[in-house]
């Protein structure tokens, strides 16, 4: 995308709006910026529209200031001039932690980092699914948490833990629809951490789906999920 803009959109945009390369210069960390955080799609057409829209803002510069006005856009100035960012580029978690597990989607945008939460509560055994997720994900999440329970003495659990405690599952920003079987390891993993209280490692990441058997079984998008983990700052991806 990057190359596609610095080749084609950009050039196309500058001379659109009667400029040209003495008015305004894109560096690769200004088309880095849009693309992260202001589209989030699976071609360029937003992506034509926002750098449109900064080439027309320097173009009424050019009117106010005259023909000799020049401006670098880096990453700092798409922003003064595109507004709040509309994305934020997930990135992995920070430290080690007792129910969180890193999963991968696989999104029309590409790869997606995909944080599973998992919370234990005084209670009847209830599991309580949040994040809007679809119907596979709440499915490889009952079949995440059966795993769990019926592997309970090996993780040295009580075998009637689940009897008095509720569990919650929550997949964080919650406004964008989630779904696919790949995040069934995660969540198992999740769990798994949250009920003997052992951490998960920040820098991991995984995706796959799992079965009532404890099989882990292929999922696709493995190229587009590896780059979103390349992004994130995910050291290892299983």
């Amino acid at each position: 995308k990057i190359e596609i803009a610095k080749q084609f959109l950009a050039p196309k945009a500058v001379k659109a709006t009667g400029l040209t390369e003495k008015n305004v210069v894109f560096t690769e960390e200004a088309f880095q910026t849009i693309i992260q955080r202001y589209t989030r799609e699976a071609g360029v057409r937003s992506l034509e529209r926002e750098i449109s829209s900064v080439c027309r803002k320097i173009a009424r510069k050019v009117v106010l200031e005259g023909k000799q006005f020049f401006e670098k856009i880096t990453s700092e100035k798409i922003t003064e001039h595109l507004g709040v960012p509309r994305f934020r580029p997930s990135m992995a978690e920070e430290r080690n932690e007792v129910g969180v597990a890193t999963g991968l989607a696989w999104t029309e945008a590409g790869g997606e980092l995909l944080v599973t939460e998992a919370t234990l509560m005084p209670g009847r055994g209830r599991l309580t699914l949040t994040g809007k997720l679809g119907d596979v994900m709440q499915e490889s999440a009952q079949a995440a948490m059966s795993y769990v329970r019926s592997r309970a003495e090996e993780l040295g659990l009580p075998r009637d833990f689940h009897r008095k405690t509720d569990v919650h599952i929550h997949v964080p920003e919650g406004a964008i629809p989630k779904d696919g079987p790949s995040a069934g390891v995660a969540m198992t993993t999740a769990i798994a951490s949250l009920a003997t209280d052992r951490k998960v490692k920040s820098f991991l990441a995984i995706t796959g789906e799992v079965t009532l058997r404890g099989k882990v079984l292929p999922v696709g998008g493995i190229k587009e999920k590896s780059l979103a983990a390349k992004r994130a700052g995910v050291k290892t991806v299983i």
